[in-house]
């Protein structure tokens, strides 16, 4: 399938109504046509894994296009520079996520970008830090628990940042990680009580958010040495 036929059938399912409501949801439309992300998902869903078309849907600058080619795309054939290219391009927070969550995330690169994006300072490229530990810890249900404990101490590190599509992913990877077993459970239980204990607003929603979850099963509030030291 090409690009023109791929753009056409996308136009064929756009709604005046829905590109009027993304906003409503925070979504910048600038870009898009208004295609349902479902809609999107099943059109890709007939298309081949190709690495080739996928950058040229990234190319039309189109925002449901992109979205097509974070789906169509073969992790196996993605670069860290291809990583860092369409990461500059982020502008919405459901890209983002959408492209961290369907293909970033399968890729060897994936925790190493997560740990340098986290760092920056643009907004999109620093939640796409975190989105990706959060969808990493969602779908590589065999990672060893090592693959996150380093990451908490980031969290911890970046609590301040009061942005909202920032400390929602921030927390997002809090609750993700600690989610897995009981084990990160208690990490992530012992790094959101250091949280809390910052002077900032978003450290204070980032952790009593997170606790919220995290203890609601009634697991007891362990901190250990040894992991509160990793985390910091």
């Amino acid at each position: 399938m090409q690009v023109d036929e791929i753009i056409g059938l996308l136009r064929q399912q756009a709604s005046p109504t829905y590109l009027a409501g993304m906003q409503r949801f925070g979504i910048d439309s600038s870009r898009a046509l208004g295609v349902k992300l479902p809609v999107v998902r099943k059109l890709a869903k007939g298309i081949k894994k190709d690495h080739v078309l996928a950058q040229q849907l990234w190319d039309t600058g189109i925002h449901e296009a992109r979205i097509m080619a974070s789906l169509v795309d073969d992790p196996a054939w993605v670069t860290e520079r291809q990583i860092d290219n369409w990461t500059k391009d982020f502008y919405s927070w459901d890209l983002c996520d959408q492209v961290c969550g369907n293909l970033f995330d399968r890729t060897p690169f994936a925790v190493a970008k997560a740990i340098e994006f986290s760092g920056r300072d643009e907004e999109f490229v620093k939640r796409a830090g975190f989105v990706l530990m959060a969808e990493y810890a969602v779908h590589n249900k065999k990672a060893p628990d090592d693959t996150f404990i380093p990451l908490f101490a980031i969290m911890e590190r970046e609590a301040w940042d009061n942005r909202n599509f920032v400390k929602k992913a921030i927390n997002w990877a809090l609750r993700q990680i600690g989610k897995r077993n009981s084990t990160l459970k208690e990490v992530a239980i012992a790094v959101a009580n250091n949280i809390l204990a910052q002077n900032s607003k978003s450290a204070k929603w980032i952790a009593s958010n997170a606790l919220a979850e995290l203890t609601k099963d009634k697991i007891p509030q362990k901190t250990i040495k040894s992991f509160k030291n990793t985390a910091h």
